[in-house]
């Protein structure tokens, strides 16, 4: 993974490898090595969480993951050729193989494989130019006015086309990465730089999205199963930076808002097929709906679930995938959930104040169990009902002002 300089550890692999393969060659074989090069989704964490440390890099050295990569693979090209090294005949950097990799899933699908939920629709959700010309072009669902940029050209073209203020993301992202708002003309070098340092494919294409004046948003997780297609009540959220900070269920709505919501929820699922929860994300501006992404799997605002109902999003995704019966999801109250967010870098943190916390009825604390922290990481979630969404965000607020995170 070319985020950084190789230490003597690294390059004892290497020379190893390359050790062999003069071997095998010295006695009569005809060697072709191939070597991947990881140029984006290394997590820092070897449980495979935390940021990306291509990401990472960036930040670090206020560049954009493509001039990263470029820039530690040619150095750890020089590594080798001191240590007399071989170079492989194939290196392939992982961000160059993604139309394979696709066409690899679509082919072990047809071959009866089960991929979860379709080959097509792990692409599309994946990529939010797949995902809005699907919803926009081949389904004429209601979103906001867009244009793609692979340029800074076609960026400053597409900003002046679409008009201030928008909203400009990384074609591939998640959590909010790369994502900002252009308020005014002096926001544009910015965004462009946070799109390019923040996409999950290195610098590249982005989307810019004309702003969407809404009165709330929502997710409303849509469970494809055997015996058709079920709706949760409604999640209302807030978010920072485009990350999930609390949600609530259910956010009140009109029967009209309600019903075009499930249109279009069911819309987009049915086109990307499969068995699953899907968090189809949408914004509301009085009985007017406008979508706006769908992920295909156990949403962040849907956590909330875990109180507010007999069958969490999780345990409809499972009986989903699995084509186990969901005869009917039962809703017990009103209910909140408040992100446990925490800023610093360690491995050692420490909770306290869960007396205190779990001693006020109805509410619940999730820890997540992740092993560091590095920068801004969310590691776990208050969960609390009551008789009214606005008491239940109350109780979860005073359940997080007691909660006391350490990090040594």
């Amino acid at each position: 993974t070319v985020y950084h300089f190789a230490h003597i550890g690294n390059l004892r692999t290497y020379i190893n490898e390359d050790i062999l393969e003069k071997t095998l060659n010295y006695i009569g074989y005809n060697v072709k090595r191939v070597m991947n090069v990881t140029d984006v989704g290394h997590l820092s964490s070897d449980a495979d969480t935390g940021e990306d440390k291509m990401l990472k890099g960036a930040k670090r050295e206020n560049k954009s993951v493509l001039e990263i990569a470029e820039f530690y693979t040619n150095e750890f090209k020089k590594d080798c050729d001191k240590l007399n090294i071989k170079w492989p005949e194939t290196v392939i950097p992982a961000t160059s193989m993604i139309d394979e990799y696709i066409e690899f899933i679509s082919k072990l699908e047809k071959e009866g494989y089960n991929v979860i939920p379709t080959a097509n629709a792990a692409f599309l959700t994946m990529n939010r130019e797949g995902i809005r010309t699907l919803a926009a072009e081949k389904l004429g669902l209601p979103t906001s006015r867009y244009k793609f940029a692979e340029t800074r050209e076609e960026f400053d073209a597409a900003i002046k086309e679409i008009g201030i203020p928008c909203v400009v993301k990384p074609i591939m992202s998640s959590s909010g990465h790369g994502q900002s708002t252009v308020k005014t003309e002096a926001d544009i070098d910015n965004a462009w730089k946070e799109a390019q340092e923040g996409g999950r494919a290195g610098a590249g294409r982005v989307i810019v999205e004309g702003f969407v004046k809404f009165d709330y948003e929502i997710t409303l997780l849509t469970v494809r199963h055997s015996g058709g297609t079920l709706f949760l009540n409604p999640i209302g959220h807030h978010q920072v930076d485009g990350d999930y900070r609390e949600s609530w269920q259910p956010q009140a709505m009109s029967e009209v808002a309600l019903a075009q919501a499930q249109d279009i929820a069911k819309k987009i699922t049915d086109a990307l097929g499969g068995y699953g929860i899907f968090g189809v994300e949408l914004f509301v501006c009085g009985d007017n709906v406008i979508f706006s992404e769908v992920s295909p799997r156990p949403h962040d605002t849907g956590m909330v679930t875990m109180i507010s109902q007999d069958l969490s999003e999780f345990a409809l995704h499972a009986r989903a995938i699995l084509g186990l019966p969901i005869p009917s999801i039962n809703f017990y109250r009103p209910s909140a959930s408040k992100a446990i967010v925490v800023e610093g870098t360690s491995k050692e943190i420490i909770f306290s104040g869960l007396e205190d916390i779990l001693s006020e009825e109805n509410v619940q604390i999730r820890i997540f169990g992740k092993p560091e922290i590095k920068g801004h990481r969310r590691l776990g979630v208050i969960l609390a009902s009551d008789n009214s969404v606005e008491a239940a965000l109350e109780k979860a607020e005073r359940a997080y002002a007691k909660l006391k995170v350490e990090v040594l």
